[in-house]
């Protein structure tokens, strides 16, 4: 399903929803029973395995990789670029990877080429600089594992 005011140019599995003025860009690939939400962006090299959640205005930047049964929460960032700079094309630090079963809560930013392992839980406003452990729960800025 894709609503009239969604923009899907990827490609996506059966059962995938991508709504109001989410963007999925030509080269996304994202798996079945999907859920993009308002306002989400999903770049040309990002894949998304089977039933992730996405939430409203998530930006996924090139370089993705999420396993199945993610979630996402709204307005999170995946940055793509270690060294941004304005009309120098980017350079790269690796591919962010989410671990399948991992949750990322509201707002938090993923640095490039970190790791979030297997079940982890990232909390909400987190700023993750660094790889998370399977199973780990991390917080803060820059997001340290509590649990």
């Amino acid at each position: 399903m894709i609503h009239p005011d969604g923009i899907c140019e990827g490609k996506i599995g059966d059962g995938t929803r991508v709504w109001a003025f989410a963007h999925v860009m030509p080269g996304a690939v994202l798996g079945q029973d999907c859920n993009v939400g308002e306002g989400a962006y999903i770049e040309d090299d990002v894949i998304l395995g089977d039933r992730v959640t996405v939430k409203n205005r998530a930006q996924l930047f090139d370089g993705l990789r999420v396993g199945d049964d993610v979630f996402i929460g709204p307005g999170v960032v995946f940055c793509n670029d270690p060294s941004p700079r304005s009309r120098v094309p980017r350079t790269s630090a690796g591919p962010i990877t989410v671990g399948a079963g991992a949750s990322i809560g509201a707002n938090a930013t993923i640095l490039p080429g970190v790791t979030i392992g297997q079940d982890a839980m990232v909390g909400a406003g987190c700023v993750v600089v660094r790889d998370v452990p399977p199973g780990a729960t991390v917080i803060g800025n820059p997001a340290r594992v509590v649990r």
